[in-house]
């Protein structure tokens, strides 16, 4: 096939022309990316190295901290190097491979959060059965379904974005190589790929969405009939509030994003939602399931004293 691409390369415009503004966001962002590493790294680890939580809860939600290691993976270490760069290019192999990971990746999460609603969902309304239902092999095939249909999800943006014919410009109006940024510089008709952003797009996203809802929706109610206790229905809504929490950051600046029509005066706007989702969410996910998980917490600490002790032991001997 003649590749009908007429750029090598793109150039970010990034988040602010102001030179002065630079150094400042390269210290926050510089910041933001290693809370992220070491936060979710942390979960991770804990997930990993503690027997008590090696569960389907907690295995979707090292699935989640690796997704948002990645996640911001994608794009910040490209912004720090263009924060403090002049010439903030890009290839156009690397802009593509960008844009094709970051949707894989963020579609992924989108999914993945259905997944641990329905896994809560499980957990409180089928209590008995629950290690039964949510046997390893299902957890392992709902994981791996999820990160399946996002690569080809994302595969389809990718390819349909490569095969434009790029010609107005070079300078990309956004932070990294995003579909929407792309379409206002192709010379070609982009109503099919506004189509796929939309609909495909809007599909994935709000269908995880719904279903997330109609879990805690479902939940409740099975709680209000069954049990008609206040306790028993604080409790089990404490524990799924971290994870409504961090659906609400997700979905909120995503489908302000790509639900809407793209237009010009709109990538301002989505350069600072952006912002949200790819890299102050990775960051607060963490933060929030560690602070309002005892048994996080607990397995934290469990380590640490164990690192402690170990430490105490070398040095009196």
């Amino acid at each position: 096939m003649e590749n009908v691409t007429t750029v090598n390369e793109f150039f970010l415009l990034g988040l602010t022309s102001v030179q002065e503004l630079q150094p400042f966001f390269f210290v926050i962002f510089l910041i933001i990316y290693l809370i992220n590493l070491i936060g979710n790294g942390t979960i991770l680890l804990i997930i990993i190295l503690e027997p008590r939580l090696h569960s389907p809860m907690y295995f979707f939600l090292g699935n989640l901290s690796c997704l948002d290691i990645c996640y911001s993976s994608v794009t910040l270490p490209k912004v720090l190097i263009n924060l403090l760069s002049t010439r903030k290019a890009i290839s156009f192999l690397g802009c593509i491979a960008q844009l094709h990971f970051f949707h894989f990746l963020g579609s992924t999460e989108a999914i993945l959060l259905a997944v641990m609603a329905f896994d809560r969902f499980v957990a409180i309304c089928y209590p008995l059965r629950y290690m039964v239902i949510m046997n390893f092999q299902i957890c392992l095939l709902l994981a791996s379904v999820a990160w399946f249909i996002s690569f080809f999800y994302a595969l389809m943006h990718s390819v349909m974005t490569a095969r434009l014919n790029f010609c107005h410009s070079q300078n990309v109006n956004h932070f990294f190589c995003d579909v929407k940024p792309l379409l206002e510089l192709a010379c070609n008709d982009t109503l099919l790929n506004q189509w796929l952003i939309s609909i495909v797009t809007g599909s994935i996203s709000m269908g995880a969405f719904f279903l997330t809802l109609l879990s805690y929706f479902y939940i409740i109610g099975f709680l209000l009939f069954k049990h008609q206790s206040c306790s028993v229905l604080h409790k089990a809504l404490s524990t799924c509030a971290s994870h409504f929490m961090v659906v609400c950051l997700f979905y909120g600046p995503v489908g302000f994003t790509y639900i809407r029509p793209a237009s010009s005066s709109s990538m301002a706007q989505d350069r600072m939602v952006a912002i949200i989702y790819s890299a102050v969410t990775p960051v607060l996910n963490p933060l929030i399931y560690t602070l309002r998980n005892k048994e996080v917490m607990l397995a934290l600490k469990k380590i640490y004293m164990k690192k402690f002790v170990f430490k105490d032991f070398q040095k009196h001997h």
